[in-house]
């Protein structure tokens, strides 16, 4: 059953169960992300990225957990979401190693797209750099990952787990400690990690990338 709805001025029609940031996506109105993907049933909601406000609620919420509904009013760009986006980027870019120039990544890095549309730096100067310098992976023979580059934005341990079913990749430690490793710390290329790159093919940042690439 189509649903009509209203963002940023511009009526869109979608399915009714679609959620709100696809609704926008698909129909040209962009919303950061780093951890929303279309195949998940739940979603993570775990970047904080894709704040929106909608009439008639008294707080904004994260588009890719919100179902559409007719006659939804949503406002993507006001000053209150584009404070809560660039906080949130601030945050992740706090602990993330900025070196686009040598970065596989450049040019096609969500993380310039989503600064590019807040009009923010990726060095940031409000958040102080808390990054712990970790070592790259680099002992599977088709990718290289390197954890000072990751977002945590789970897509590659969700695909790792539900798609894949190999259930190599997890979140080890808690707080700042948090990384995405194999079970142990075991270097990937030693964890019976298979050549299937789905991990690589969903990661939105440099962290993972296929070695002939680099």
């Amino acid at each position: 059953m189509p649903v009509t709805l209203t963002i940023d001025d511009k009526t869109i029609t979608t399915e009714k169960g679609n959620l709100l940031l696809w609704a926008a996506l698909d129909n040209g109105i962009y919303i950061p992300h780093l951890c929303a993907l279309r195949e998940r049933s739940e979603p993570y909601a775990g970047c904080r990225l894709c704040f929106v406000e909608i009439e008639g609620r008294p707080d904004p919420v994260p588009a890719c957990t919100e179902p559409v509904q007719d006659g939804m009013v949503v406002h993507t760009r006001s000053a209150s979401v584009h404070r809560l986006q660039r906080t949130a980027l601030e945050l992740l870019l706090s602990m993330h190693a900025v070196d686009c120039g040598h970065c596989p990544k450049n040019r096609s890095c969500e993380l310039q797209k989503i600064a590019r549309h807040l009009k923010v730096t990726l060095k940031p100067k409000r958040v102080p750099t808390i990054l712990k310098k970790r070592p790259r992976d680099e002992s599977h023979p088709l990718f290289t990952y390197d954890p000072n580059k990751c977002v945590l934005c789970g897509n590659c341990v969700w695909v790792c787990h539900e798609q894949v079913k190999a259930g190599i990749l997890n979140f080890a430690y808690r707080g700042i400690e948090t990384v995405v490793a194999a079970f142990g710390g075991m270097p990937l290329g030693e964890a019976g990690c298979s050549e299937c790159q789905a991990c690589v093919d969903v990661c939105p940042v440099g962290a993972l990338v296929i070695k002939s690439e680099e």
